[in-house]
């Protein structure tokens, strides 16, 4: 069996490699090279000592390396869509379609189409049953990653492979010492990087610029102060708005009038609800749950990271769904994927954009 594993050059990916050529496989070595091209420096990007982890990886393992060039990539799909995303007003999730589009999109388009499996330092693992392969959830309900891939389709679902995915995080750490690797003590990477260095709200002021509005008090109508563009702000954001006698949460953003709607405090009714409607709603794997029992499915879901789930109840309408929440939920963002749970929480039934 042929395997490609991506690489960054942390712990993570590094022991997914040692794992691997425990098991007698001896991988070839890719790493995602997107940045620093960007005559402008908005994707600088640093990634010296990550190819020089990789590269010592490769050499101690006898493994395959090559360096897979995605800057434009990454920034015709990745960064357009973050820019899109937000200038609509919408709340973006550059991790869900990095994995999306560029680990298992692009590259699989340029490199990975070539291997019987991909492999990768993801927290996750795969189950089959029967023939169908599903996206499962990680031993480790912290460091857990399937809702970043919960939007990947089911011809990209079927190669991969997670072999530190049935390793709490400390496990994974303990190899990695016992194994005198580098990337022992690395703090954890966040990913492929979106900006590099830059900030992000200088990343979007250069796209989007500045244009004042009002900050208004949802419950009352009052004017309590203004914002430079509602693109800089997301639902259930705290910080940044610069208003005494808090906290105050943006609960609401209307974007012809660029207006920010606020509520003050940590229970005020307008930070919650219980309906989440979807959109561009899709199974990850084949199933026969597309016809639920009278219509409804009982479900775990989450609606962005996080270790605990919410119970629900599903309805679907076609490439629509929506989702009865049986407690209340906190910042429900337009924009975010919200990732679907078999009963169990084991099993990544489905996804869909909160519309």
């Amino acid at each position: 069996m042929t395997i490609a594993a991506l690489v960054s050059g942390g712990v993570d990916s590094t022991v997914a490699v040692h794992l691997l050529k425990e098991q007698g496989y001896t991988p070839d070595l890719f790493y995602i090279q997107i940045g620093s091209e960007d005559k402008e420096g908005f994707m600088d990007c640093p990634a010296e000592e990550d190819i020089e982890l990789t590269q010592y990886t490769a050499r101690r393992y006898g493994c395959r390396f090559e360096i897979i060039d995605l800057h434009r990539e990454y920034w015709d799909n990745v960064v357009a869509y973050t820019i899109d995303t937000v200038r609509r007003g919408l709340t973006p999730n550059t991790d869900v379609m990095c994995n999306k589009l560029i680990k298992f999109g692009a590259f699989v388009e340029r490199r990975g189409k070539d291997y019987d499996r991909i492999a990768t330092g993801h927290y996750a693992t795969m189950t089959d049953i029967g023939e169908v392969r599903y996206l499962s959830t990680a031993v480790d309900p912290v460091k857990d990653q399937t809702d970043f891939l919960s939007q990947l389709s089911y011809d990209q679902l079927r190669p991969l492979m997670f072999p530190i995915g049935n390793l709490m995080k400390e496990q994974v750490r303990t190899i990695a010492h016992e194994a005198a690797l580098p990337s022992a003590d690395r703090k954890d990477s966040q990913g492929i990087c979106f900006l590099g260095k830059i900030n992000y709200n200088d990343f979007l002021r250069r796209y989007l610029g500045e244009r004042e509005g009002k900050i208004v008090e949802l419950e009352t109508g009052k004017t309590l102060g203004s914002h430079r563009g509602y693109w800089f702000h997301t639902i259930g954001q705290r910080k940044g708005l610069l208003l005494g006698g808090g906290p105050w949460f943006v609960v609401k953003k209307d974007i012809e009038e660029n207006i920010l709607y606020v509520s003050r405090g940590y229970d005020t009714e307008a930070q919650y609800g219980k309906e989440v409607d979807l959109l561009g709603f899709h199974f990850l794997s084949p199933t026969d749950l597309t016809n639920p029992h009278d219509g409804v499915l009982p479900i775990k879901f989450k609606i962005r990271h996080t270790p605990t789930f919410t119970d629900g109840l599903l309805t679907l309408h076609g490439d629509k769904a929506h989702i009865a929440s049986h407690d209340k939920l906190q910042g429900i963002a337009p924009g975010q994927y919200a990732t679907i749970y078999d009963s169990d929480a084991h099993l990544v039934l489905a996804t869909g954009m909160i519309a």
